[in-house]
């Protein structure tokens, strides 16, 4: 019997996390999955992120524990009003975009993959549909992913890691119909910035309306619960 290398894989419990955890077991890997509680306001996605990964038979999912709303500066830390019907188009960052947070993050991704003997990490970002976040470009990536082979025992014996963004290049659509073809659930996912108490997406930030767009030019319903029905 074949054993599947391991790899991490960040998942946050929104569908493009849950379409990579798809992708990285359709690559022939076992995942593993990290997920963070760091302060944020939607905090519903850590119960999805939970789901997801039930769902896809993780053998290990790790919750890391940290909290970011000390510095601030976000919608989605501090007490600051998430935008709504924002322009999208738009060339600056939102104040949704939570400072170094993709940096913080692959930080504790690469030890825990360095730990686990996994030279690989997935990660959901995107360069197409998203929200203009910094961190989520392609020479980020790759400036991340040298500085892990310079910063890590196993970069140095020869073992560097990989950090692979298989959604970077893909719209929002083309996310969940690939996720659709690998068997995503994506009832089990939580997108929305600004949930109800009740977990209900707004319907009206950035994230959800990236969603209903992709849903709505696939000729899907979006499986997820809106406040607005």
């Amino acid at each position: 019997m074949e054993v599947k290398k391991p790899t991490l894989v960040l998942l946050s419990g929104g569908l493009d996390s849950a379409t990579t955890l798809a992708i990285a077991r359709a690559d022939g890997f076992e995942p593993l999955a990290i997920s963070f509680r760091y302060g944020q306001r939607h905090e519903i996605e850590l119960e999805a992120a939970r789901n997801v990964a039930a769902a896809a038979g993780v053998r290990e999912h790790v919750v890391v524990e940290l909290d970011l709303r000390v510095f601030g500066g976000s919608a989605l830390t501090a007490e600051i009003e998430v935008p709504k019907d924002r322009d999208l188009e738009a060339d600056e960052i939102p104040i949704t975009y939570v400072p170094a947070r993709n940096t913080i993050f692959l930080a504790y991704a690469l030890a825990l993959a360095e730990v686990r003997g996994a030279q690989d990490i997935y990660i959901g970002v995107n360069a197409v549909d998203y929200s203009g976040y910094p961190d989520c470009r392609g020479d980020y990536i790759a400036a991340f992913e040298k500085m892990a082979g310079l910063a890590t025992r196993a970069g140095v014996e020869g073992r560097p890691v990989r950090i692979h963004t298989p959604l970077i290049q893909l719209t929002k659509a083309e996310i969940i119909r690939r996720g659709l073809e690998l068997g995503v659930d994506y009832g089990l996912t939580r997108s929305c910035y600004d949930p109800d108490r009740a977990g209900r997406a707004c319907g009206h930030c950035d994230s959800c309306r990236l969603r209903l767009a992709a849903f709505e030019q696939l000729g899907r319903p979006d499986p997820t619960p809106y406040a607005n029905g």
